[in-house]
């Protein structure tokens, strides 16, 4: 039996649970003196590049400082959905940029979505992949109103699978009385993510992509014919295309793109094994699910129903994964009370990038191609751009992605240490309690 201060079941780690079907392996080998695409970053967006490159011809390396997948790509939720996939559809877009434009880019979401099924079928990626279905809680009576303007949106690409549930239908979803009502995506999925990234990565191989992890990218110099001669921990070699995809791990290596990036670690716990009945108790669809808050939830059902998985902001202090797991364990609790006297046997945290726009980036910078600033929703986004960023490789130019138009901000004297993080949190907590969220004290 749990308590509050002591939730943790015997032989609790501090380590994915992802990691105990599909652990990242290190992907030794020497490194060559020349390569036409140096990818840096062995993550999703860079294994998805590699294998777009492969299919047309075109062998890429990829390089990582830890190993291949060890970063977000394996450490997230799983959880996918269509407009949702590249970024928030948000009524304040249309202002910003034109409802032509915006309308461009929640159709590009859509068929981002479309494009990573096919992709799962067409590779054999062995993922545990299943369309399932999202469901998104209000926080308060007033986030319903901003639901409803994104069911409108969402439905307005012509997908109509946004529904809203009011606060009397929220039960059949979650066995909670916390929410407001919600909205459900039918077009959304689920997929474990650390098998995903390892098929990913098998399949890039496949079509001629080297993979060497423990390699850190130390700089690149661009030479007079375009080519980049890139330094790293393990010497000098020469590619005639360069592109980063590290993401929230990007280094002081990479200093126009870190500027841009805001790295934010976002943690996760993974109940005690439960049994599916007691699963389909708490969360009676199998669905992937979130909610409205600043500092929002996100949750779903492990890929065999038999416990639960749960993720948020539990710090924007420090990256301890076994208090994180005590405060998260607390929420989940306070959420679906059923699940008092639940243990957690894992307990771990990945950075995620969020840009200043809060929009993912995809495009070119003195040469260097880039993927980045998933926003916190990066399977499918990823996955798109490393496809799209190879495109481009190749000589499709701009046309590829509505993306592509957009500028990639940053901030007067930011230089990618988020110091103000901690602010940034303590505002969001406030802003949820004056929306009246409260988590209880639970025991």
């Amino acid at each position: 039996m749990s308590t509050a201060s002591d939730p943790f079941a015997p032989g609790f780690v501090e380590r994915p649970y992802w990691w105990e079907e599909a652990p990242p392996t290190p992907a030794q080998a020497p490194l060559p003196d020349a390569v036409e695409v140096l990818v840096v970053g062995g993550g999703i967006a860079g294994l998805a590049t590699a294998l777009e490159l492969g299919r047309n011809g075109v062998k890429a390396l990829v390089i990582d400082r830890e190993a291949i997948g060890w970063g977000a790509s394996s450490r997230n939720g799983g959880a996918l959905s269509g407009a949702g996939s590249l970024g928030k559809v948000r009524s304040d877009l249309v202002e910003t940029f034109g409802a032509t434009f915006v309308a461009e880019l929640a159709a590009e979401g859509e068929q981002a979505f479309e494009d990573f099924e096919a992709l799962v079928a067409r590779e054999g990626l062995d993922c545990q992949y299943v369309r399932c279905g999202r469901f998104v809680g209000a926080h308060a009576p007033k986030a319903m109103e901003a639901l409803k303007r994104r069911a409108e949106m969402i439905n307005a690409t012509g997908s109509e699978e946004a529904f809203l549930l009011p606060r009397g239908r929220v039960r059949e979803e979650i066995a909670t009385d916390r929410y407001h009502g919600g909205m459900l995506l039918l077009r959304a999925a689920s997929v474990h993510p650390g098998k995903y990234v390892r098929s990913l990565a098998q399949a890039a191989a496949r079509a001629g992509a080297m993979l060497i992890g423990g390699v850190e990218y130390r700089g690149a110099t661009r030479q007079a014919d375009g080519a980049f001669v890139v330094e790293t921990n393990r010497g000098r070699l020469r590619a005639r295309h360069l592109m980063m995809a590290t993401n929230g791990y990007t280094g002081p290596a990479a200093p126009w793109h870190r500027r841009r990036l805001i790295p934010v670690a976002s943690y996760m716990i993974a109940s005690e094994p439960i049994g599916e009945e007691r699963v389909r108790a708490a969360l009676p669809k199998l669905r992937v699910y979130g909610d409205t808050k600043k500092i929002l939830y996100y949750f779903r059902p492990s890929p065999d129903h038999t416990r639960i998985l749960f993720g948020g902001r539990a710090s924007f202090v420090d990256n301890d994964a076994r208090r994180a797991s005590v405060r998260l364990h607390r929420f989940m609790v306070d959420l679906i009370p059923d699940l008092a006297g639940v243990r957690i046997t894992h307990g771990w945290f990945g950075n995620v990038a969020f840009a200043f726009d809060m929009m993912p980036h995809v495009g070119v910078h003195d040469g260097i191609r880039y993927a980045m600033g998933c926003n916190g929703s990066g399977v499918v986004a990823m996955t798109h751009f490393g496809r799209v960023a190879a495109q481009q490789i190749m000589g499709g130019g701009n046309s590829v992605s509505a993306f592509t138009r957009l500028t990639f901000p940053t901030r007067p004297f930011y230089t990618g240490n988020p110091w103000f993080m901690p602010l940034v949190g303590t505002a969001y907590q406030l802003r949820d309690r004056l929306d009246g969220w409260r988590v209880k004290d639970v025991g």
